[in-house]
């Protein structure tokens, strides 16, 4: 059994799906206040990213000492490195998507295990995007039907729902897309006998 230092319902779905024992706790993590810190130490997104998976992981981890403690983040960088947060309210989301219409992005999925309060395991995917034009009408269209979902995720989509229809290209893994780099963290939890090889 692992736990997800996250209350994210799209990782918790992935690792149900994949058949991966957890069990869930919140890592009472102030979120903007710690990027605004890490952003002043002039960390670039892939960094940010593999900071905010560590401080969720240890912190979490310092609560349930000998438990393998999954932290998760991801952030958004434009193609000219500028970095995207997840929008404040619905205008700012329009703004967002506005931004991106048209550009390729990328984000940054990180993860690292952390036990007994040290990282023992990370890995960052980077996952290249193309969004496709976007015509204001289908921005509102689009937030009309899935602003309660998309509002929580980076970039204003949820790729396994209608946020698919934004993009012309991706290039990278659709796990990372949704939260998680599964796959290596997969080969990790056989390797350490959480799941069977």
């Amino acid at each position: 059994m692992i736990v997800l230092a996250s209350q994210s319902a799209s990782r918790r779905a992935l690792l149900e799906a994949a058949q991966v024992p957890f069990e869930a706790l919140s890592p009472g993590v102030d979120e903007e206040a710690a990027k605004e810190a890490l952003r002043a130490d002039g960390l670039d997104a892939r960094q940010l990213a593999d900071a905010l998976a560590e401080l969720k992981a240890l912190r979490v981890s310092r609560r349930v000492p000998g438990a393998l403690v999954l932290g998760c983040d991801q952030t958004l960088s434009l193609d000219d490195g500028a970095m995207i947060d997840k929008a404040v309210d619905r205008s700012d989301a329009e703004r967002i998507l506005k931004l991106l219409s048209g550009r390729v992005h990328h984000l940054h999925s990180a993860a690292v295990i952390a036990l007994n309060g040290e990282p023992i395991w990370r890995h960052i995917e980077r996952v290249r995007m193309t969004v496709r034009p976007l015509s204001d009408a289908f921005i509102a269209h689009y937030l009309d039907g899935d602003w309660e979902q998309c509002r929580w995720c980076v970039g204003c989509y949820r790729i396994e729902g209608p946020g698919a229809q934004l993009f012309s290209r991706v290039e990278g893994s659709q796990f990372a897309i949704q939260g998680l780099p599964l796959l290596p963290l997969l080969d990790f939890l056989r390797i350490r006998g959480v799941l069977e090889s």
